[in-house]
């Protein structure tokens, strides 16, 4: 994605701009199905002048080998009506695309479709909630997976790294 500075976003992002750049923090997570664990984050917003953001996120678990957990990447939407549309997709063979809204610096998503390929763990359905909390972007991610209801499955606090994306 090439690097565009601020003047050239376009101004479809406005709402989102407070998430460009690169964060890096920590979270704790956590399944009925799984044993809890703590991880680190690396999360980048970046844009090319057109009227979408590109996300790109990396996790590894905070062992003693920093061993890599996740990865997701795809494209926040905003539509113009104030709604916001999100397509992502990971490596394990999901895909999902969420409806939400922007409220100052909250966004609120519930996925409205939920795909994956034969060998994807079963996931029905995600909710994600993300803020801008005193300079720190703090999220946390609902599942219902595996016959489970959804829940509490993810939560961390990031620092913003650099703004430049």
């Amino acid at each position: 994605m090439t690097d565009v500075t601020a003047p050239d976003l376009h101004p479809a992002l406005l709402p989102l701009a407070f998430l460009l750049g690169t964060w890096r923090g920590e979270g704790v997570g956590g399944y009925p199905t799984m044993e809890d664990f703590r991880y680190g984050e690396e999360a980048t917003f970046s844009h090319n002048g057109k009227p979408v953001l590109h996300y790109r996120q990396r996790t590894w678990l905070l062992d003693d080998a920093q061993t890599p957990s996740h990865a997701e990447s795809g494209y926040f939407r905003p539509q113009p009506d104030g709604s916001l549309e999100v397509v992502l997709a990971h490596p394990t063979g999901i895909a999902e695309i969420y409806v939400g809204t922007v409220t100052g610096q909250r966004i609120e998503l519930a996925t409205d479709v939920v795909v994956r390929t034969a060998s994807a763990k079963e996931v029905t359905s995600l909710t994600r909630l993300y803020g801008l909390v005193e300079g720190k972007l703090m999220y946390a991610v609902d599942m219902a997976a595996v016959g489970q209801p959804l829940q509490p499955h993810l939560s961390a606090t990031l620092e913003r790294h650099s703004s430049k994306e």
